[in-house]
């Protein structure tokens, strides 16, 4: 049987500030990557038109070059339903995003990869985002189970849907992983299908 460790029960690393509202997924990934067949690569086209109109963004600042939790104001990830926003996100290596809200169809697609989303109040965000500027090197921590996100001595109770904190922190949110669980079971079944392998065969089959 094939065991994957699915379980993410905190975030850790540095954060980076994206004082905005309203940020939608053709922002965090523009369209013309939507034709790509896989999500490889898609990290470095993370915010791209933004950065190349704003070089002071902070995609484009070296000292959140190592950041693992992106901060952000309301309604992070409106627009499109493309899941390759988060999928950008994670490659270009965010681990986890605390925003004031989230547009839901967003928080699901991250959520599907493994990517937790914690929301907070708007003079929590602010007390971040300053912290965050005043220290990039600051470690944030996201605990998953308590909901909570601490930086030095500041502790701040974020909010998270019970039944995605469960998800994370158990492991079902990872639907292959489940999936490769059962692979057992999953042979035993194919085994006795008279279809599986036909077309395996070194000499095809003959049909009248």
């Amino acid at each position: 049987m094939t065991t994957i460790k699915t379980s993410i029960e905190t975030i850790k690393g540095p954060g980076i500030p994206l004082r905005a509202n309203d940020i939608d997924t053709d922002r965090i990934i523009p369209a013309r990557y939507l034709r790509c067949v896989s999500f490889d690569g898609l990290g470095e086209h993370a915010f791209e038109d933004d950065r190349e109109q704003d070089k002071s963004h902070p995609f484009n600042k070296d000292i959140y070059k190592n950041a693992k939790i992106l901060i952000a104001g309301s309604n992070f990830g409106c627009g499109s339903s493309r899941e390759h926003a988060p999928q950008s996100l994670k490659r270009w290596g965010i681990d986890g995003i605390i925003a004031e809200s989230f547009a839901e169809i967003f928080f699901g697609n991250c959520m599907a990869i493994g990517l937790p989303c914690f929301t907070v109040s708007q003079a929590d965000a602010q007390r971040l985002f300053q912290i965050v500027e005043e220290d990039p090197t600051a470690e944030l921590v996201m605990d998953v189970a308590s909901a909570t996100v601490t930086i030095g001595d500041t502790v701040i109770q974020a909010g998270m849907p019970q039944g995605a904190r469960e998800s994370l922190v158990n492991g079902s949110w990872n639907a292959t992983a489940i999936l490769l669980q059962a692979e057992e079971k999953i042979q035993a079944t194919a085994n006795c299908l008279p279809y599986i392998g036909l077309f395996n065969m070194s000499v095809a089959p003959q049909f009248d």
